[in-house]
């Protein structure tokens, strides 16, 4: 049976696109990861309490998501 015809050029397109996949989820994540140490860097220097009250806000926000996943999971 030969694979040169239209089924084998749709299986090659869905290679393509996984190979491509992963490559844009690093270059987004290295985007954020910047953004986040920029912005974490200008917070520091606004000064202590600045930064207290950010990481209070940023737990709060982590523990919410995380009771929010556990409740609209089940």
């Amino acid at each position: 049976m030969d694979e040169s015809g239209h089924g084998a050029r749709v299986v090659a397109e869905e290679a393509l696109l996984g190979l491509i996949g992963p490559f844009w989820q690093v270059v987004i994540g290295a985007v954020v990861l910047v953004v986040l140490v920029l912005s974490v860097g200008r917070l520091a220097r606004r000064g202590r309490s600045r930064m207290t009250t950010a990481l209070l806000v940023t737990a709060a926000a982590i523990a919410g998501f995380a009771v929010i996943g556990v409740l609209l999971e089940g």
